[in-house]
């Protein structure tokens, strides 16, 4: 197995060099501006992240309850909302409250004290689930009944059906499920995170002594099971095809109707559900860990368990049994939640999936980027071809990822001229044609490199086994710089051409996974450019070797200069507004907390600098703030799609070879988070063709038209959303255009 590399501090000097103002600028900076005497910021200038986070979360839930969104696609949010919940919990709530225990906490940049935000949190976290339970049950609920989709419960079923499901419960569910005892000689169980369970309640007649049980809900099996006329229970994956009627009945309300068979002899008095959400972050201690990939292993069977964070428990339970729980669990009152049943929506997936279109967005067939559209028509699929005539910008999921980078790398093992591939792997699919292309090159006699990163949050097993399928097919797998996650999306072909090498480069926004390409929005950069090539093959070498000195052209590279780089470009626009000049910054981010670089656009904002800024999450800057940001404007697009493309704009750039001095485009891997910026590889490359660089601005423009649908930020924190004009008609939405965009694309190919 081949070990991570270990590195000193040359790279706290290396960066401490990057900094140094003595030193000359490289390419992949800016010159420096003249120093301005700034005046101190206000201390109350930035949002709180956990509490953003939460309001990121709210508009998702007001997605599920617009009636304008077709109904399936509104469960669709609804489970959406749970799951981003749990997540949340299990990694930033858990993490606040660790540090809290250990005494580790600060006052959060907002000026809030740890215990502040995890106020905060409790109260706006139980308004939120209350009110995204009263979603389902009040509005979403009653409007799949209209449809003829019902969830039922046991005594609302018909004679015949009961019948069917007790036969499916002998048959599917008794014989997985496992009764835990709690009395003096069966401790209290230990409760998994995110499992459902049942306390149950039972009496023994012959003493009428009461004891307590825990029973857990098989995670395996369909959260909701679907009843059709034939009679065979099971899961919803046809279901409703002809659009006719279905009904679902709550897996744990099967399972309480037939406690009596799982405790024979018992007098079954009372049961609830319940479900506790536990501290599943993974920390590894890599200066001390031989081997990474044994140290993550181990790591990942502890978070199984971890300490409990929260307590979801169903309105119907009664206080004894609410106190029992608390207390076994040992959580506080704030941290216990009592919710309508059903519990854990995330299972409303299952309805989410049924087949009918009449409830679904309309379909969308991602279309092949023109450039390789072009070429297919003469030699069938040559990217390196299409590549070499001009570089290729891709915009996931209307270019489809399948005809496009996933080709690039499958052509790429398949090619007798190709010598090499270099692969960075953060997400991918489970059957992943990406590593199969790898292997394929691998065992063709290619050199390959695939860097994996095991430390990818809730991937982490999945690239464990990845890792060690490519390492038993002869693929060089390394895992970063340790102290790093390696987070950026590169790909590196070098090929034998009658002229000599070539490399082959793809840098992307989002995963090489085709499964979240159809529902991620992510930029894809395909180009053979020699800076880039050059710069690709230095940062390859550098996660793979040792080349902490290493130096780029076209990219800018976290932890070294990503953070540097882009505040000496937002700079660069303030000091060009002070010259009279007309200077604009546009953003578009997945999320912005970084204290450095919302400062530096703050001072540019009070110098006259246009700042546009397009968010989907965590945003911690506080735009139209008299006499501090009246010129920041902040916007967020959710819709069918999940906006994850970075894109950083700057009116004006340094001129390039041959070209005008002009707007200056980046897009990469980086998020405006500590995070992305100081802990993780991370890379941002410029482009340069400027019908590119034109599209690009443009898609920032385009969630900034007042016609479009989009939440607007106030200085307060609160987003409104605006998808409505004064007359109350519906607003564009972008997504959807940029869908008929590319169909028209399509048909003008075509003809």
């Amino acid at each position: 197995m081949t070990e991570a590399p270990a590195i000193d501090d040359s790279l706290a000097a290396h960066i401490a060099e990057h900094i140094d103002p003595s030193r000359p600028p490289r390419r992949d900076e800016v010159p420096r501006v003249e120093e301005v005497a700034h005046e101190p910021l206000p201390e109350d200038r930035f949002l709180d992240r956990e509490i953003s986070w939460l309001a990121f979360n709210e508009r998702v839930l007001e997605l599920a309850e617009d009636p304008l969104l077709p109904l399936l696609e509104r469960v669709r949010f609804l489970a959406i909302f749970a799951s981003n919940l749990d997540e949340f919990f299990m990694v930033r709530v858990a993490g606040l409250k660790r540090r809290i225990a250990t005494g580790l906490a600060v006052t959060a940049a907002s000026g809030l004290s740890p215990r502040q935000v995890l106020e905060a949190i409790s109260e706006r976290a139980h308004e939120l689930q209350e009110r995204h339970a009263r979603v389902f049950a009040d509005t979403v609920q009653p409007a799949l009944a209209h449809e003829g989709i019902t969830l039922v419960h046991w005594d609302e079923l018909a004679e015949d059906e009961q019948d069917r499901l007790r036969k499916y419960f002998r048959r599917q569910i008794f014989p997985v499920l496992t009764p835990l005892a709690v009395d003096p000689a069966h401790p209290f169980p230990y409760i998994s995170g995110l499992s459902l369970n049942l306390a149950v309640v039972v009496v023994n007649p012959g003493t009428g002594k009461e004891h307590f049980a825990r029973v857990k809900v098989p995670p395996l099996l369909p959260r909701f099971i679907a009843v059709d006329a034939a009679g065979r229970p099971g899961t919803p994956a046809k279901a409703g095809v002809d659009g006719g009627p279905m009904s679902f009945v709550p897996i744990e309300e099967v399972i309480g109707h037939h406690l009596d068979q799982l405790f024979p002899g018992m007098t079954v008095q009372e049961h609830h559900t319940f479900r506790v959400t536990r501290n599943e972050d993974v920390e590894v201690e890599e200066d001390d860990a031989e081997n990474l990939l044994q140290a993550m292993e181990k790591e990942l069977l502890r978070r199984r368990f971890g300490p409990p964070v929260r307590l979801e428990i169903a309105g119907s339970i009664t206080p004894r049994i609410r106190r029992l729980l608390a207390r076994e669990l040992g959580m506080a009152e704030d941290e216990v939640y009592e919710l309508p049943a059903p519990l854990d929506l995330t299972g409303l997936n299952l309805v989410a999936d049924l087949d009918r279109p009449d409830l679904h967005f309309a379909r969308f067939v991602p279309t092949t980027p023109r450039q390789l559209a072009e070429v297919e028509s003469a030699t069938p699929t040559n990217v390196f071809e299409a590549i070499r005539r001009r570089d290729v910008l891709l915009h996931h999921p209307y270019d489809s990822f399948s005809t496009s980078v996933q080709t690039f790398l499958q052509q790429a093992a398949a090619d007798p001229g190709v010598l090499a591939i270099k692969q960075t792997l953060y997400r991918t699919s489970g059957d992943s044609p990406i590593v199969d292309a790898l292997i394929d090159a691998a065992q063709a006699g290619k050199q390959v490199l695939a860097l994996v990163e095991i430390k990818a949050r809730f991937d982490e097993q999945n690239n464990i086994e990845w890792a060690r399928k490519l390492e038993q097919a002869g693929v060089h797998v390394v895992y970063g710089i340790v102290g790093l996650k390696t987070h950026c999306k590169l790909s590196l072909v070098v090929r034998q051409e009658s002229d000599g090498l070539r490399r082959y480069c793809h840098i992307g926004t989002g995963n090489y996974n085709p499964k979240t390409a159809r529902l991620y929005t992510d930029i894809g950069l395909l180009t053979c450019d020699p800076e880039i090539g050059q710069d690709l093959t230095r940062l390859f070498n550098q996660l793979s070797g040792y080349a902490p000195k290493s130096r780029f052209h076209r990219l800018l590279v976290a932890p070294r200069s990503v953070r540097t780089g882009l505040v000496a470009r937002i700079d660069r626009e303030a000091a060009a507004a002070r010259d009279g000049k007309d200077a604009w910054i546009k953003i578009k981010v997945n999320s912005m907390v970084d204290e450095a670089t919302i400062d530096a656009l703050y001072r540019a904002s009070q110098a006259g600098v246009q700042v546009d800024l397009v968010v989907r999450g965590i945003c911690a800057v506080q735009p139209g703030r008299p006499g501090l940001s009246e010129n920041i404007r902040v916007r967020s697009v959710l819709g069918r799609f999940l906006e994850h493309s970075r894109i950083f704009a700057f009116a004006h750039g340094e001129p390039v070879e041959g070209g005008a001095e002009g707007p200056e485009v980046y897009i990469g891997s980086a998020d405006l988070m500590h995070r992305n910026l100081d802990r993780r590889v991370e890379t941002l490359v410029r482009v340069l063709d400027p019908d590119h660089v034109a599209t690009l601005i443009d898609l920032v423009d385009m969630s900034l038209d007042p016609n479009v649908a989009a939440w607007h930020l106030a200085a307060d924190g609160s987003w409104s959303r605006r998808h409505l004009d004064d007359a109350g008609t519906a607003l564009v939405d972008q997504q959807t255009m940029l869908i008929a965009r590319h169909r028209q694309r399509r048909r003008t190919a075509v003809s």
